[in-house]
């Protein structure tokens, strides 16, 4: 029986790379990719994705969640918080994984960030 090969997600990043340079507005692909850049450690990459997906979807809370998650990795604390509040504002309501997402790791001890838990555990 042949081993199996190991997932190589460098192959990923260059596929949705290619899916980029022929559809550049694909949120899809530009939410794929910046996941798989954050994982790889290419944090400012991730960021930059995140960046165009908030341009190509405003209203999309996860998409302001995840850049918040980018912003506060590269240690920007207050444009982190401003975009979690604004996630929250558009409906992100996952209060658990906000507890305990190590993304925002450098934000849980800010009174900014306690704010934002209360407002997410107030009733809408």
């Amino acid at each position: 029986m042949p081993k199996e090969k190991a997932h190589d997600p460098e192959f990923d990043i260059r596929f949705f790379e290619s899916v980029l340079r022929r559809s550049p507005n694909y949120t899809n692909a530009v939410e794929i990719l910046g996941g798989l850049y954050t994982r790889q450690g290419r944090i400012a990459d991730g960021l930059r994705m995140d960046r165009r997906l908030v341009r190509l979807q405003p209203a999309n809370a996860t998409a302001r969640y995840n850049l918040a998650c980018s912003l506060a990795l590269r240690k920007r604390k207050s444009d982190a918080l401003r975009e979690l509040r604004q996630a929250i504002v558009l409906g992100y309501r996952d209060f658990d994984w906000l507890q305990q997402d190590p993304d925002l790791e450098a934000l849980k001890g800010l009174p900014g960030f306690q704010a934002l838990l209360e407002l997410l555990k107030a009733p809408s």
